[in-house]
């Protein structure tokens, strides 16, 4: 027989041939809970900063899996007992870890429904297919909800160090073409392996470790908390929340997506479950259904929605203002005097539930390494060492330090009075 016949090869930017093996693998990529990735944009509103940011979840799963099969490889050979259960298991797992993310990724992750995230939907929908395929997934949901015995094969899936990570930040540094989140992977992997029941890195990989926290850090500054992409993250909120505002005052709005205006009319919570038909609509979503809605209520009778909308197609966005402290309230009534202003002379409605669409005060949070609470573990000496007492360089103890920024995003016709 043909090997040729016996395997898929994708052809990825960048890990290069990602060979599949016909079998449940290969039909669960060929599922339409999957493909539908294709449709899902990695990084959501990051293309609108970095103009080649256009890759898919899909292209994330396909490259997650790859790394999954390489670690696999490098730990059997290094002995690790790795039954082919467990083997297509984790590939399984990984495959899926992200299907369960809705339009745009993390953008409207808490918008369309209550109680939620989308791990939860990943779960969910791992259990549908579960049934479909008649139990061949019973591996993958006990390794990716952390019930397995071997507890190494989750930690591939979901760690301080899992493939995930190292996928997206190559990816993403790619892509975007960030440089500094560029990471070693293919030494992280060689590196790794299983000692007491745990992944571990052998002490010749501590500075491809270094290198990948140091990325992680760049890459929340320069990539995931640009200030661009955070005022374009609002700015869609925004959106949503005046479409429900209008929906709860009885208005007629026009629904192209049938599936979005279910969310987003009914508002659902997954706090007791998720329901079937919770999970065949959002199965349904992808940013296609965003798009074709905004550009409708771009012509919308009511200002605010419409005004919205068009800023949006036409990348006209807010402002953000980093700020050194939190925002005190003489500076809130401040901006919210002078956004009624701008609004006023714009001839659109000037009240506190207008403003709130056009001014708001958050702050970003971001951790490169969380020591205190999932530790990378470094080899040395048939000992287990926390990286940051095992790494030689002392700038490791400060980026386990989390970053908090406040920050103000405005209309940018409004210049903020810093001095408050």
């Amino acid at each position: 027989m043909d090997k040729s016949t016996r395997y898929k090869i994708f052809n990825d930017p960048i890990h290069g041939f990602i060979t599949v093996p016909k079998g449940p693998i290969l039909r669960l990529i060929d599922h339409p809970y999957v493909q539908r990735l294709r449709r899902i944009r990695q990084l959501g509103l990051g293309y609108l900063v970095f103009p080649a940011a256009e890759h898919s979840r899909f292209s994330h799963a396909l490259g997650a899996l790859e790394l999954a099969q390489r670690v696999l490889n490098n730990l059997r050979e290094k002995d690790t007992t790795i039954s082919q259960p467990e083997y297509d298991g984790t590939l399984m797992a990984i495959l899926l870890h992200d299907v369960g993310h809705g339009p745009l990724s993390h953008t409207l992750e808490h918008s369309l429904i209550q109680d939620f995230n989308h791990e939860m939907m990943s779960l969910s929908i791992m259990k549908e297919l579960n049934r479909e395929f008649e139990g061949e997934l019973d591996t993958a949901i006990s390794i990716f909800t952390n019930q397995y015995k071997k507890k190494f094969l989750h930690q591939l899936i979901s760690s301080q160090l899992d493939l995930d990570r190292l996928d997206y930040l190559r990816r993403d540094s790619f892509f975007t073409g960030v440089s500094e989140g560029t990471v070693g992977i293919n030494r992280i992997l060689k590196t790794m392996r299983v000692f007491k029941g745990n992944i571990v890195i052998e002490k010749k990989g501590i500075y491809a470790i270094e290198n990948y926290i140091i990325a992680r850090r760049l890459m929340y500054m320069q990539v995931y908390q640009h200030k661009t992409v955070l005022s374009a993250d609002f700015l869609l909120r925004s959106i949503f929340k005046r479409v429900r505002k209008l929906i709860d005052e009885g208005q007629s709005l026009q629904f192209p997506s049938p599936p979005l205006e279910y969310f987003l009319r009914e508002q659902p919570s997954a706090k007791k479950q998720i329901s079937p038909k919770m999970i065949d609509l959002y199965a349904r979503l992808d940013d296609y259904d965003v798009y074709v809605c905004i550009k409708q209520w771009a012509d919308a009778d009511d200002k605010i929605l419409a005004d919205l909308c068009f800023r949006f197609l036409n990348r006209d966005l807010f402002r953000t203002t980093f700020l050194d402290k939190k925002p005190g309230k003489a500076f809130q009534e401040e901006m919210k005097q002078k956004t009624a202003k701008a609004l006023k002379r714009k001839r659109l409605p000037d009240d506190d539930q207008s403003i709130s669409h056009y001014l708001s005060f958050e702050r970003s949070y971001s951790e490169a390494y969380k020591y205190k609470n999932e530790s990378i573990w470094i080899l040395e000496d048939e000992q287990a060492v926390e990286f940051s007492k095992a790494a030689e360089t002392k700038n490791i103890i400060a980026l386990t330090e989390p970053v908090v920024k406040h920050y103000c995003i405005h209309l940018k016709s409004i210049t903020p009075d810093k001095s408050h």
